[in-house]
């Protein structure tokens, strides 16, 4: 994401980035108007989005970046509670709305495979937030996709490049010596069930590698890597690169 630096001009910031604002305030104390001085601002860092004034009547990325229309927060639970802002997800899908020329690697050009009007699912910090016609939108590159989703429930994620999408195995529920462990003391799985694989990467003249792992394979993966996401039935999935999977299981 695109990091402004305060300084003693007026920043637009956008409301997910009040939540580090806030946090950021606690090493100031309570923060007052006009009784902060610019040398304090230093070590401040906002992530804001950047405003596209409305004289502007369209963006066109270059490369092989792609703009995309930030799909809004979920408002409520899969229960149907309603939850307060701050307690929103960071959505991390959205539509593309337009795409670069593509780039070229050795001799070979390479278009851009996402077309507009793709659903897509991107990494979690990844691009530039873009304020235009009073809607977030984000630029980020072909290679931050980390997959496409052709129906509303995560589980039907469609990988892409040298991403693996990968069923999360249930946490155990007891100790070795019975003992019934809470959802606090539980540990993270890093084992699991690919259910599907992207094309793979592009070699050094353009061409694509498969990937070495196949659905249905039981993995071992790097337990801090890749985007976790909730299906609709409560299923855990993780989305990872193929370098992050450690070993397959038999």
């Amino acid at each position: 994401m695109a990091a402004t630096q305060l300084t003693g001009s007026p920043v637009t910031v956008s409301a997910r980035s009040l939540a580090s604002l806030r946090a950021s305030s606690a090493k100031f104390g309570t923060w007052k108007p006009g009784t902060l001085k610019q040398s304090q601002f230093r070590s401040l860092v906002v992530r804001a989005a950047s405003v596209v004034a409305p004289k502007y009547t369209s963006i066109k990325p270059l490369g092989d970046r792609v703009l995309v229309k930030i799909k809004e927060a979920e408002e409520k639970t899969m229960g149907g509670i309603l939850l307060p802002s701050t307690a929103q997800s960071k959505p991390q899908g959205g539509e593309v709305v337009a795409v670069g020329e593509g780039r070229t690697i050795g001799k070979t050009k390479i278009d851009i495979d996402v077309p507009t009007g793709a659903q897509i699912i991107y990494s979690k910090y990844a691009g530039t937030e873009v304020e235009f016609n009073d809607v977030q939108h984000l630029i980020l590159k072909e290679d931050d996709i980390v997959g496409l989703l052709e129906t509303e429930d995560i589980k039907d994620l469609k990988p892409l490049n040298d991403r693996v999408f990968i069923k999360v195995a249930q946490a155990e529920e007891k100790t070795a010596g019975g003992l019934l462990l809470t959802e606090t003391t539980k540990e993270k799985p890093s084992i699991g069930t690919v259910i599907a694989v992207g094309p793979g990467s592009l070699d050094e003249e353009g061409k694509r590698q498969p990937l070495s792992i196949s659905t249905g394979s039981t993995v071992l993966y790097s337990k801090y890597a890749g985007n976790d996401f909730k299906g609709k039935d409560g299923s855990n999935y993780i989305a990872l690169r193929a370098s992050d999977v450690m070993a397959i299981l038999s």
